[in-house]
């Protein structure tokens, strides 16, 4: 059987996944192997980002930055942000969260 926290998750980035592709990211997938020594994050198509995504009742925001920035690092890519799932809402209203610096690096692109 499978883990039901491990579903939740695996939903959550099928999820995000498929809004990106509606939404202009049509090389947007999976990675899989998540969770290995280099793991280099959940989601992968967009250039130069890192995503790792998060479905949990409780946040740990410092927690999930840090490991984006460490699977940022394994990619090798310039930006690392964390997807967020909010309870009972839309994929579209989940949260994104990065650092202040990511941000106006990003904002400066």
């Amino acid at each position: 059987m499978t883990n039901p926290n491990k579903a939740k998750g695996s939903q959550w980035e099928r999820d995000i996944v498929a809004y990106l592709q509606a939404n202009g990211f049509p090389y947007a997938e999976r990675r899989f192997g998540a969770g290995a020594k280099l793991d280099k994050g959940d989601i992968v198509g967009i250039p130069g980002v890192t995503i790792e995504a998060k479905n949990h009742a409780k946040f740990a925001l410092s927690d999930w930055l840090a490991q984006a920035e460490i699977e940022r690092e394994n990619a090798g890519n310039k930006h690392g942000v964390v997807i967020v799932k909010r309870r009972g809402k839309a994929t579209k209203e989940g949260y994104v969260v990065m650092s202040l610096e990511t941000f106006v690096e990003m904002m400066e692109e």
